[in-house]
């Protein structure tokens, strides 16, 4: 049997050649589909037999010239299916499909609120656009041929606008980083942020609280892991708290595991979030995650048993349950404790995802 030719598009970043992570990825993918993946390059742009990865432009840029680079691989590559990142470059997809006046059909992943873009991420800037990227967003879903989603909440996103997922199944989670026995925690009590440096994940929230639980808990630690627009916010902590605070700006997969056996616990503030992954990761590797009540984090954490949630936007409830868990590294241990053991239906091999791609390829091409 054939394998569907299926044209991968998003703003993703890589590098060529690829980590072994993002390797086992493609690989698993290949096996089931013949596929060409349209993104970013970290640095100048670059192509290989499967990959086109354009320049880094700036966000208007890339968006005005993205429906006319899918439509110049439509032409070329003569996919059956494209499947994209967002609503917005399904948006993209299908402006090009009509250029080009293809048949292939479209499918858009929601790995959360697409209407994060315009409010909490980027450049303040951004807010001029959200009427126009709202009703954007909203149309290309309507259009789109499949929606895949990643969650229960992103599952109910969706169903809002009376639009059914065709499929629903998680991202990644690489196990080779993050399946080994985990080992106990530090003596010293360590939180750990990992995530972008944008306001959706509230990084700017866990910074004006933190200077309160390290007075309330002088022996604790913060780690910030990511690296955003909002560095700027870290680098004002670390000015101020440099005894109790440490900013790593990237990690691939084995140091954000390595990050997460250094500490106590893994600190989830976010205002909006789709899955959550980064929480899965933490469940892994016996951490419990202080996380807030969005999204879907509610549909991973679960209040008491596997770490603690927290109202968004009350920063007092937030510096009272890092300080819970940082004074009582018994409570912490026995919260990871049960977050290791239920993990194993969070998880997604590369070969999994693979197979369920091809499924839900299969199905809208049958």
């Amino acid at each position: 049997m054939s394998k569907p030719r299926v044209l991968f598009v998003s703003r993703t970043r890589y590098r060529l050649p690829l980590a072994p992570t993002l390797a086992r990825k493609w690989d698993a993918l290949a096996r089931e589909l013949d596929p060409c993946v349209i993104a970013t390059a970290h640095d100048e742009p670059a192509a290989d037999g499967m990959f086109v990865l354009v320049s880094p432009r700036s966000g208007a840029s890339f968006w005005l010239s993205l429906p006319f680079l899918v439509a110049r691989e439509v032409r070329r590559f003569r996919p059956d299916a494209i499947l994209t990142q967002s609503p917005y470059e399904a948006a993209a997809a299908l402006l090009a499909r009509t250029l080009v006046r293809s048949h292939a059909r479209i499918v858009t992943d929601v790995h959360g609120d697409w209407r994060t873009a315009t409010r909490l991420y980027g450049s303040p800037l951004r807010a001029a656009l959200r009427p126009f990227a709202d009703a954007v967003a909203a149309a290309a879903l309507r259009r789109a041929d499949a929606v895949r989603t990643v969650s229960a909440y992103t599952s109910r996103l969706v169903r809002e606008l009376g639009i059914e997922p065709a499929s629903s199944f998680p991202a990644i989670i690489d196990l080779d980083a993050f399946e080994s026995p985990p080992v106990d925690p530090p003596v010293t009590p360590v939180a750990l942020f990992v995530g972008v440096l944008e306001r959706y994940k509230n990084v700017d929230g866990l910074a004006d609280v933190w200077p309160r639980v390290a007075a309330r808990v002088p022996q604790a630690r913060l780690h910030v892991v990511g690296k955003g627009t909002l560095e700027n916010v870290v680098l004002q902590l670390l000015r101020t708290h440099p005894a109790s605070v440490a900013w790593t700006r990237e990690l691939d997969a084995a140091g954000v595991a390595a990050a997460m056996d250094d500490a106590t616990l893994l600190v989830l503030p976010s205002r909006s979030e789709g899955m959550g992954r980064v929480a899965i990761e933490a469940f892994c590797r016996a951490r419990p995650v202080v996380g807030t009540r969005v999204g879907g984090i509610p549909d991973l954490v679960e209040d008491g048993v596997n770490g603690l949630l927290v109202d968004s936007g009350s920063s007092e409830s937030l510096a009272a349950a890092l300080e819970k868990l940082l004074t009582d590294q018994a409570r912490a241990r026995e919260l990871g404790a049960r977050a290791r053991e239920g993990v194993q239906p969070l998880l997604q091999t590369p070969e999994a995802f693979a197979e369920r791609t091809r499924a839900l390829v299969d199905g809208l091409l049958s």
